[in-house]
This record gives structure tokens, sequence and C-alpha cells, in this order.
């Protein structure tokens, strides 16, 4: 078996900004151990599979539970091709030690950017095919009959010449010897029984009783707490903390400074940490960015749209011909602000660090990065970590590229060995310490002919960039390959395009936000598509259909989600529509708002239909919960969503100003899965695509007003 020093695994690891990235190396078959159980532990078939002697089945889950539904879809993937009783079926984290100790035999551990199901699937699909043939081949032996006249049904392997049968169970131990099969045959799509059928999720009901237990719930024989509170301008430093004032508060045990924050640490409670910490004085350097603030950071941004030249993102054709030749021509700007993740569980982390080993629960979206910032930290090899995997209270993406908590857990941990420390950011810390949704403001222009046909399209992006400081090979030539998302790779079939990229990099940290820069790009350029429609008199649908037609996918669940939304025929008096299209994480999905005007002109969100098409649907029911879950988070960042920066701070602190969607406010959702087969697209992000535009467009088509910026709270729109 290969094994991964401490350096080397660090080495593939890129420590940046608090947050890693891996290199993720997929191992041999012929390198990871066989499944032999140990004393009296049920035989494991395949690395994923354990089959107890009972014939229930545990599959091992190596992605993480956030409330997206992968600890019941990845498991779906395997059951479909092991041929199993799903009733029988359980499910349970895979340990991360085991993963690394085997030569990562559960090819990644990251999760985040929709791909769960659509990067698992063919690999967890084999290893339900393997088991399977492992399971009939052990049975066939146990009867000396061939393997060709052998079947495995609902944990049923059955010999129909002789009648015989015998459970998954009862050949388990035989099977789990034999050899792993190398590219196992799967099943055609015709063929499944358990895929595309929704299935209950195995995390719902403990949700919820109340008997999940998430990070923030850890409890440990003499655990200890920890508030910190790090320094409110980014890029500061701490300069002092006085802890003589606080010594006598209840719980206290220490104060400990680090280099951008200070810690408090108390027994009892984290209340009494907190307490203690909100009563400590503090000193801060803020350095030079201490009079940052929104509107300088627009002025910085509008300098990027002036700049003589930038970046080119994508050029096809002449634009400087095509517009000098356009009968008309439509020009606008967009802005989008900063958005926080605000997850329900705020961030923490518990550690207990010993001279033998590190032990580790932290909401991480990737428990080989969580090694590898503490292995980095303690200082201790990775064959000495263990980190506990558990459901994650939320993730859109912040606790994937940035686990700065876990860093200052390990840290204060390693100060206090054989304690137990759990360090837990308040909500305020949470909020104004986030890796935020990127700001940006973007300047079109484009030019219709005489019938009104698009003719030329100018796009400059003046925006942040997320990966030129944590992947810069994503970063090409001056252009985040992310940022320009929506646009470089848009399908609508303009001939002659100019498209630029100016990145303006300021001091607020970054980070990929719940579908990254599919959420404000398309608001960008769908709201435009609707503002081109209009100059040139037509229907927006059908303006759309006309430059898709060389984009089947795109085409097809606009038209989807038209046909649902009854478009072609008129709405009622007062109600109004928008639709907007976007292709995201390999699927693609649509959406029609409806809202309606009342007798005193105030507006009302109706209607939200949002359709997806994401080739084959593992779980159907989950995939309906995103959109739907996608609507709630969607809607809330159009309408409240504003990070603002005012003394290069953030302002906004806690959910009295930074808004949440109230349960009153919901509008009726309906969600179109439209597979189309042939490919395994997201189903976490895509849903939030189209749902701003779609939603700006509808205001549109009620008041006549055009949202060019973010969040509409700030618009002169009344709403009932």
């Amino acid at each position: 078996m290969k094994q991964l020093s401490r350096r080397a695994f660090l080495l593939r690891s890129a420590a940046v900004g608090g947050g890693l990235l891996l290199e993720v190396v997929l191992p041999d078959r012929g390198a990871a151990e066989t499944g032999q159980a140990a004393a009296g532990q049920s035989p494991e078939v395949t690395a994923w599979i354990l089959v107890h002697p009972d014939d229930t089945i545990t599959i091992r889950v190596a992605r993480v539970e956030m409330g997206q539904g992968s600890f019941t879809g990845l498991p779906m993937l395997v059951a479909e091709e092991l041929a199993c009783d799903w009733s029988k079926v359980r499910a349970e984290y895979a340990s991360t030690s085991e993963h690394l100790r085997r030569g990562r035999i559960f090819h990644t551990m990251a999760t985040g950017g929709s791909r769960s199901i659509r990067d698992s699937q063919e690999y967890l699909r084999q290893a339900g095919a393997a088991a399977r043939m492992m399971l009939t081949e052990a049975a066939a032996l146990h009867w000396g009959v061939p393997l060709s006249e052998c079947v495995a049904e609902n944990s049923v392997i059955s010999h129909p010449p002789s009648q015989r049968q015998l459970s998954f169970g009862a050949v388990a131990a035989d099977a789990a010897r034999l050899p792993i099969p190398a590219d196992p045959p799967l099943k055609e799509p015709a063929a499944w029984k358990r895929l595309g059928q929704s299935a209950d999720r195995f995390d719902i009901p403990d949700k919820v009783t109340g008997k999940t237990a998430y990070a923030i719930d850890t409890r440990l024989p003499g655990m200890v707490y920890a508030a910190i509170a790090q320094c409110p301008v980014f890029g500061g430093r701490l300069k002092s903390a006085q802890a003589d004032n606080i010594a006598d508060m209840r719980g206290f045990i220490k104060v400990l400074p680090l280099e951008d924050a200070v810690v408090v640490v108390a027994k009892e409670s984290w209340w009494n940490a907190h307490q203690a910490l909100r009563a400590l004085p503090v000193e801060w350097d803020f350095g030079d960015n201490a009079t940052v603030s929104s509107a300088s950071i627009m002025d910085f941004l509008r300098e990027g749209l002036d700049l003589e030249s930038a970046p080119v993102s994508r050029h096809q054709g002449d634009v400087d011909q095509a517009f000098a030749s356009a009968a008309k021509t439509v020009e606008a700007e967009y802005y989008a602000p900063y958005l926080e993740h605000a997850t329900m569980e705020p961030q923490n982390c518990t550690v207990l660090y010993t001279d033998a080993r590190v032990d580790v629960w932290a909401p991480a979206q990737n428990s080989e990065a969580t090694v590898a910032v503490t292995a980095e930290t303690a200082e201790v090899p990775v064959e000495r970590i263990e980190v506990h995997k558990v459901d994650l209270g939320g993730g859109f993406g912040r606790r994937g590229l940035y686990i700065e908590f876990v860093r200052q857990a390990v840290m204060i941990a390693k100060t206090m060995p054989g304690t137990p420390v759990q360090l837990i950011w308040s909500r305020e810390e949470d909020i104004q310490h986030g890796r935020y949704r990127p700001v940006a403001l973007i300047r079109m222009r484009a030019g219709l002919d005489a019938a009104g046909e698009p003719s030329a399209w100018f796009v400059r992006q003046a925006e942040q960039s997320i990966f030129s400081t944590v992947r810069p090979g994503l970063v090409r030539d001056g252009v985040d390959l992310v940022g320009v998302r929506t646009f470089a790779d848009a399908p609508y079939a303009f001939p002659n395009v100019h498209m630029e990229y100016a990145m303006r990099n300021t001091h607020v940290p970054p980070g990929p936000w719940r579908a990254v820069a599919h959420t404000h790009n398309p608001f960008f350029r769908e709201c435009f598509i609707d503002e081109l429609a209009h100059a040139a008199g037509q229907d927006p649908y059908r303006f759309r259909r006309k430059l898709l037609a060389g984009a089947p996918k795109d085409l097809a669940i606009l038209d989807a989600v038209a046909e649902a939304a009854d478009w072609d025929t008129a709405p009622p008096q007062g109600v109004h529509r928008g639709i907007a299209v976007q292709d995201a994480y390999g699927s693609y999905t649509a959406a029609v708002i409806e809202v309606s005007v009342n007798d005193a002109g105030a507006l009302h969100i109706d209607r939200v239909l949002v359709g997806i098409d994401c080739g084959y649907v593992a779980n159907p029911d989950s995939v309906r919960a995103q959109l739907e879950g996608s609507v709630v988070y969607g809607l809330t960042a159009a309408l409240y969503g504003e990070i603002t920066i005012k003394d290069g701070r953030v302002e906004q602190s806690n959910f009295h100003d930074y808004q949440m969607m109230r349960i009153a406010e919901m509008p009726k959702v309906e969600t179109i899965l439209a597979p189309s087969g042939g490919f395994w697209g997201g189903a976490g992000e895509p849903g939030m695509s189209p749902l701003a535009p779609a939603l700006c467009n509808a205001i549109f088509a009620a008041t006549g007003k055009r949202i060019r910026s973010l969040p509409l709270k700030h618009h002169d729109v009344r709403w009932a």
C-alpha cells in the first residue's frame, strides 16, 4: 500500500488565506486494501459497502451533507448497481483518516460546485456493480454452479435452475475475499429501478426531531470554550489586549492574542467566554484600509469600466463595424454588491490536541483540507489526525476554500494539550468576517439591425476576482475564468461579440457564494437581454428563442418553463411575468416569476416557476427541494442582500440588518424537472441563476421600471 508522507500531503495542498485547495490523487484499485473484516466487524465487500449478517447494508459517504441531500443521493447510486433491498440500506460517513491511509480510496472528500452526484456517479455505480458481481460469484462458488446462471436482485442471489437462494448477508464474508472486478459494466438508464425515483432522505428524520448533532453541538468531557474577535478592518492587526479587568469574570481561563485577533477561553459555556471578550479592552492597528468605503470601492470599479482597454475574455466577428451600421444601440450599466453566506450554524470548530493525536470536529466542506490545515498548524503528521465528519448547518461555499476557523481552533488547542477546546464565532463575527460574493459593476452595449435582430454585443466587467489569490491557474491573461462565466460562454447567437474583464481587487476578502458567478452575472445578462427585446419590440420569451436556436438544451428548458407558466396565454389582470434562462454547473435552468400590483400600486411576488435539466436525476425529491431552497436564498439576496463597507469594515452585523425573507413573503413555488438524459449535471446551485433576473424582468413588465442594481430594497418599488 502506498503511504503518503505528511510533507507530500501538505505540498499537494495549497494553503491560501486560511483555506486549502487539494490536488486529489485518485488511487489505483490495486493500491487499495481489500476489505477484509476485522474480528467482530461486518465484511467490507468494497471500500464503499459493508454487508452485515442480518442483510442490512451500510454505504459509506465521502462527501458531506449540508442540506442538499447527498447523504441519500450518493447511496442511491451505489444501491442501484448493487441491486439491494433499499429498505435495508443505511449510510455513514467515510473516515477521512482511512481515506488517506488507503491511498485516497474514496477519491475525494470535497463537497462544492454542485459536484457530489455529477462527479461521483460513475465510480460509485462501479462500486455497486463490482460488489454485486462479487456477491453473485461467492454464491455461485458456494453452490458450485456457473456464475452466468445466478441472478442478484433485492439483496438476494438466486439460481433459477435449482430454485436456490442466498441473501447478501450469507455470502458477504466469502465475497469480501474475492478480487474486485475492474471496470464492471453498468446498467443502462432504462433498466434503473431506484435512480430517478424519489426516496425518503436519511438525514431528515433526525433533523426534524432535533437529534442531528452538528459540529457546534460537540460536547466532550472537560471541554472549554473560546470566543474570538478579529480585527474589524480586513488586513489589520492586534496591538494589545489587557486581561486584568476580566480575570474575575465567571469561568474565565485566559486571553490568547493572535496576529489579527484575540481569543478568550472560559469554562462552563461559550457565553462566559463571549461575555468576557466583550468586556476585554482591545486596541487594533487598522492599517492602510481604514478609510475604504463602499463609495471608494464603487469609484475603483468605475475606473475599471473607464479604462482604455482591458483583458479580453471573448471576441468574435467585427464589433466596431457592426455598431457603426446598427439601426439602434442599447447601453446600460449594472451593479451587484458583496453578499455574505449567513449559514445558520456560525463558524466553529472543536479540537482535542494531545501528544498522541489531534481530533477535530468541524463543519468543513472538505475534510481533507481540514486534515491539511490541522497538520500544518499543529505541526503533526497527518497520520495522527482524526477528523470527525458531521452534517453542516449550511455551507453555500463558505466552508470550502476557507476554513480559517479550523486553523484558529487548532492554534488555541495547541496551547492547552489534553483539554478539548470549542471555538465558536458569534453571529456578528461571522457576518463581519466572511468571504463575500464579489462586488461587480458591468457595462453592456448592443446593436440591433433594422429588423430588430441583435448584431453586436460589447461587455466590460469590472469586478473582484476570487481565484487570483487562491487558485491562480483559473486566471489567464488577466481574466478570472470563473468570473466571466455566463458571458464568455453565453449561448446566445450574436454574430459579433467583444467582452472584457477588468480585475478590481479590494481589501475585502471574496469567496465562492452559492453559484458563484452564476448569481450576479445572470442578473446582468438576462436583464439586458430583456432590454434588447423591449427595444426591438419583441416578446422577451420569443426573442430569446431565436437567439438560442443553436443551443438546444438551453432552449428546451426555456420552453418547458414557459409552457408550465402558460406564457402564451395572457395572465390575469394585474399580474405580470418575467423570464430568464441560464446554464450552470453542468445543468440548464430557467425561471418565470409572476408579480401582481394591487390597487395601491404595491407589488407582490405571487408565483415562481423554476425548472432544471440536469440530465439524469438520482433523487427527484432532493432536486425539487434544492430548487425550492434556491428560491428562498435567491429571492432573499435579490430583495435584501447587501454587505456594505465603512471605515474599512463591514457595517452589517446580524439578521436585523442583514435581512432574510420571512415566511409571509414567500411566493408559491412550482418546480419543473425536465431531465433529458445523456449527462449528469448539478442541482444545488443552478436553480439560483435565473431568479434575480426573472424577478426584475417581471417588475419591469409590471411597472416599467428597469432595475439595474441590487438589492431591490434600494429602489422605488413598494411591496404589498
